[in-house]
């Protein structure tokens, strides 16, 4: 099988769909996988270890997506629409439930999406977006730290604080990979932490994990009124696989804060579960809003490709493996990976992306 990987459009977004190792792993099985000239330079990958690879560089950014099966690692942009083709194979992370003109976009164009966020083993996990979570996770809490800077526009606050001085309060909303893997960076630190979580089972584990060095609550309105105005940096960590977040943080309880405290919303890719949060960028990444710093890119672990590519392709390559092997007829024996399809034949098929968009299930 022909095999495209174009170079990611999204702003300072340097990983890369395929590292030089996938490739050799591709090449070796007989498929031909193109890559965009470039595309791996942000992650530490030149176009010459892919040649090496077995890999073939192709100067634009078409001739990339012009093949049976197209690897990234961002959802297409605008700019990319054009390039999509009927029965064409796209492998990438979509999140679709916060994006209705790429969800129309894709169904108009015939091609079968397949999404990284939504391939889910029979337990529930999900493989492909575990990795990033735990990088989100973990650079939640070192971007807070940056931000609680009073140079950053930040209340001045070092979480671990000194002897003498309190430590910060970190509030995390959500138990799950994120939420754990921010609640251990901040442990680290030395921060007083909070997780709210409506998993009784999960916050059971976390106690396992955290002892008493956790505030383990139940999410529930009360308890995330009661915890917020005292944060100085905010974590929403909340996931409803293939849904938009909910919205847990409403203004008037940002409203509340200290001003210069800071919230990082890493289910912002998803719509966000703090109100006053919209996406932003790697270029501008905060604003102020209600005297908080507002901390929205949606697509953190682009700011460490080297690690954040690699962690990526030990979980997808499988996949991408099972796709280049067998296409479409994949999903048919692979239960994991048909539960990642999103769109096919014109049609919106993932059941969760469907409760949101219900005008657009025939």
């Amino acid at each position: 099988m022909e095999i495209g990987v174009p170079k990611e459009t999204k702003d300072r977004e340097y990983r890369v769909g395929l590292s030089p190792s996938s490739v050799r792993v591709l090449t070796e099985q007989g498929h031909s996988v193109f890559i965009e000239t470039h595309a791996g330079v942000g992650s530490g990958f030149s176009d010459q270890e892919y040649l090496h690879s077995g890999g073939k560089i192709v100067p634009t950014a078409k001739e990339a997506w012009s093949r049976e099966l197209v690897v990234k690692v961002k959802e297409p942009l605008p700019g990319e629409y054009g390039y999509l083709q009927k029965e064409q194979l796209l492998f990438t992370y979509l999140h679709l439930a916060a994006d209705r003109q790429l969800t129309e976009t894709l169904m108009e164009s015939g091609v079968c999406a397949i999404a990284y966020e939504t391939v889910e083993l029979p337990d529930r996990r999900l493989p492909l977006l575990t990795p990033m979570s735990i990088i989100a996770g973990r650079l939640s809490v070192q971007f807070g730290a940056r931000y609680l800077e009073r140079q950053q526009g930040g209340r001045g606050v070092l979480l671990g604080g000194v002897p003498g001085v309190k430590p910060g309060h970190v509030v995390i909303l959500g138990g799950g990979i994120v939420g754990t893997e921010a609640a251990r960076m901040a442990v680290g630190m030395g921060a007083r932490v909070q997780i709210l979580d409506i998993n009784v089972d999960r916050l059971a584990y976390l106690e396992t994990l955290f002892g008493s060095r956790v505030e383990l609550l139940y999410s529930e309105s009360l308890q995330i009124e009661a915890a917020i105005p005292d944060a100085d940096l905010l974590i929403g960590a909340v996931l409803v696989p293939g849904r938009r977040a909910p919205i847990l943080v409403p203004r008037h309880l940002v409203e509340t804060m200290r001003p210069g405290s800071v919230i990082i919303d890493v289910a912002v890719d998803q719509g966000g579960c703090v109100e006053t949060m919209r996406p932003t960028s790697h270029t501008n990444p905060t604003y102020i809003e209600a005297g908080v710093v507002h901390y929205g890119v949606p697509n953190m672990p682009g700011a460490v490709p080297w690690t954040a590519t690699q962690a990526l392709n030990n979980s997808t390559l499988p996949y991408v493996v099972k796709l280049a092997n067998n296409g479409v007829k994949a999903l048919a024996f692979d239960a994991a990976l048909s539960k990642g399809l999103n769109v096919k034949n014109y049609q919106l098929l993932h059941p969760d992306v469907q409760r949101d968009f219900p005008d657009l299930v025939p």
